[in-house]
């Protein structure tokens, strides 16, 4: 870590900004080369020229020097604030690599504030989350985190744990006299706590995952009744081929549209029947396989054709679908109605025109996902921190049989395998590979 980086940290493309970012003990070097001024001080939005290593005009921009370990990084960090656009960002860029600065590496930024102390992973990663933040809610939620209440949530619990564990451990010293009553059964109690706050904290995460991630919304039916219409009613632009032929879509279209505060993808899918066509019985395997990924499944339905057996398939389908949010949408209903079942008196049923109007769905779309994103509960943004608890809670669960039966050192075994796997939320083990695989996925230059 003793070289210093660089990078682009806007996205790119052509914009009214972008910045580069330069970290490390050549950064201060750097921008004296990169500016000519003499005299920088830090924190100080210096406007100044910027020159390549010819000397030849860049730009006119911002710079600005931040004194380690007073940055991000915990090290000298500098950065230039230019012109937008293609080209001036990368000449930049191109002259502090000629100086012999080094590229960064997607994260590295964010590593090195980690490895100097400057954060922890429960802020590195929702940092990363909150750059692809897919809702306001989420933003809110991430915006927490970064505040640290996982953080508090960690320590609480790695304390109570290893308040266990010393308890555990004078007992072992002490196995000639018999274990305090109250001792015990304040420990099973803190345990027992514990495990079923670690199942409601899983629970919601994943019931509310769609907030980070974005949700997924699978419009299904049988072929005909209208759900290309309705993704392309939803987007505002023909995006799916809209036939009277049965089977027209073939495989699963996917688009990202905007509810309310949330950005969702949509998913249209192959029309579901019995089929002896090679290539739609492959639509329609993949449609029902898109299904599992998705957090809301709209149910569409011709209310201009009468029930029938394939109507019926599509009710079947939707009684398997137990944590799957379901929508039933009799679709046409500018036409003459020829739909009933007795099977629709178990659903909310929207009636509307996919060709019309179709601001009555999107309506109860947002309710919906707002109604998830009200809640204080706290949440973990990615599947290492849900995997992280449930191993925690496992250990939990593992000890506690031990302990019923005075085996204390298994009890301590099993005890330290939960606070080894709670700890590692906010500090994992100090394995560069585990390092590496998780900052490597953030964005470059962060």
């Amino acid at each position: 870590m003793n070289h210093s980086i660089v990078a682009i940290a806007t996205a790119h493309g052509v914009s009214s900004i972008s910045i580069i970012r330069v970290s490390g003990e050549a950064s201060l070097e750097i921008a004296h080369k990169v500016s000519k001024l003499q005299n920088i001080i830090p924190r100080h939005a210096h406007l100044t020229s910027l020159y390549n290593a010819n000397q030849d005009l860049i730009d006119h921009a911002l710079m600005i020097y931040f004194a380690g370990p007073a940055s991000f990084t915990g090290e000298d960090i500098v950065e230039f604030q230019c012109h937008g656009g293609l080209i001036v960002a990368q000449e930049i860029l191109d002259t502090i690599l000629s100086y012999g600065v080094q590229m960064a590496t997607p994260g590295e930024f964010s590593k090195r504030a980690f490895l100097n102390g400057k954060i922890d992973l429960t802020k590195a990663e929702a940092i990363a989350k909150l750059i692809e933040a897919k809702s306001v809610d989420a933003a809110k939620i991430l915006a927490k985190q970064m505040k640290g209440e996982l953080k508090v949530f960690v320590d609480e619990s790695r304390e109570g744990l290893l308040r266990s564990l010393a308890y555990s451990e004078v007992m072992i010293d002490y196995a000639e006299e018999d274990i305090p009553t109250d001792i015990m059964e304040s420990i099973v109690t803190q345990l027992e706590g514990l495990s079923t706050q670690i199942t409601t904290i899983v629970e919601a995460s994943q019931r509310r995952k769609g907030l980070i991630e974005g949700f997924r919304v699978a419009i299904i039916g049988k072929p005909n009744v209208g759900k290309s219409s309705l993704l392309n009613a939803l987007l505002s632009y023909d995006r799916a081929i809209v036939s009277d032929i049965a089977g027209t879509t073939r495989d699963t279209i996917e688009e990202e549209v905007r509810i309310g505060s949330h950005i969702i993808k949509l998913v249209d899918t192959a029309g579901i029947r019995e089929s002896e066509d090679v290539i739609e019985k492959i639509g329609i395997a993949r449609s029902l396989s898109s299904i599992e990924d998705t957090d809301v499944v709209i149910a569409l339905f011709d209310a201009s054709r009468a029930y029938d057996d394939e109507d019926h398939q599509i009710f079947t389908l939707l009684e398997t679908l137990e944590d799957k949010h379901i929508m039933v949408v009799l679709n046409k209903s500018d036409l003459p109605s020829a739909f009933t079942s007795p099977l629709l008196e178990a659903f909310d049923v929207l009636e509307m025109s996919a060709k019309q109007q179709v601001r009555s769905l999107t309506q109860r779309l947002e309710v919906l996902f707002d109604g998830i994103g009200q809640s204080d509960e706290l949440m973990l943004i990615s599947a290492r921190q849900i995997e992280a608890v449930s191993k925690a809670k496992e250990a939990i669960e593992e000890a506690k049989i031990p302990l019923a039966s005075g085996e204390l050192e298994f009890f301590s075994y099993h005890l330290q395998e939960a606070v080894k796997y709670i700890s590692s939320i906010s500090q994992p083990y100090d394995s560069e590979e585990v390092l590496d695989k998780m900052f490597g996925e953030f964005c470059l230059g962060k």
